[in-house]
């Protein structure tokens, strides 16, 4: 049996869902937990539905000492993908994520743990197994921006404390497929609100 449970990675947004009472607040805060699990659970591409993303998304990422930006849809759709092909939209938090909302964005900081396997590792330099798979444990701080429509304008994640930075070894039976993640979060993955606050409109509830 595994140490993490995905179905808890979200754990600190929900609660945050449950004490929120301002609309524009609590409508982000279910695109950004929407988001999170539709990532994990492999369906990426749901999260460039044009009512959760903007057309040209831009992400930054400052993590393991590589300072990347993908400009637009394809570039982020790439990483996604390489991502549900390797099983490294696997993510789990350490129970001590704290999160902040504002009309136009969420920040959160948490310890993050991702599923990689050792191949991976390897190619980048981490002298592992290449035949396992190793969590990677990061200390990171995000900045999720929001446009005047409560669509995701793009990602700000860094890692600030490198010498947090752990690798640690799974056992074979730790191991989740994006298949059985997928299973796992399902029940989880609820649709936006019918009416988003940022428009004035209702909107047609997309399936899950």
């Amino acid at each position: 049996m595994s140490r993490f449970d995905i179905t808890q990675t979200n754990i600190a947004v929900e609660r945050l869902i449950e004490t929120t009472e301002n609309p524009r607040h609590l409508y982000l805060l279910h695109a950004y937990n929407r988001h999170r699990y539709l990532e994990m659970a492999g369906r990426f591409e749901e999260i460039f539905a044009p009512d959760m993303t903007v057309a040209e998304p831009v992400y930054h990422f400052n993590l393991f000492g590589m300072n990347t930006t993908l400009a637009g849809a394809e570039a982020v759709k790439g990483v996604y993908r390489e991502w549900t092909g390797t099983a490294q939209c696997v993510f789990y938090t350490g129970g001590d994520e704290k999160l902040a909302v504002s009309d136009t964005m969420i920040v959160s900081s948490a310890t993050l743990y991702q599923q990689t396997p050792g191949s991976v590792l390897v190619d980048a330099g981490v002298p592992v197994d290449p035949d396992a798979t190793y969590l990677m444990k990061t200390r990171e701080h995000m900045i999720w921006p929001y446009d005047d429509e409560g669509r995701l304008v793009g990602e700000d994640v860094w890692e600030y404390d490198e010498s947090l930075r752990e690798v640690i070894p799974l056992d074979p039976s730790e191991v989740l497929t994006v298949e059985q993640s997928g299973r796992l979060l399902s029940p989880l993955i609820k649709p936006l609100p019918a009416f988003n606050p940022f428009t004035g409109r209702t909107q047609q509830p997309v399936a899950s």
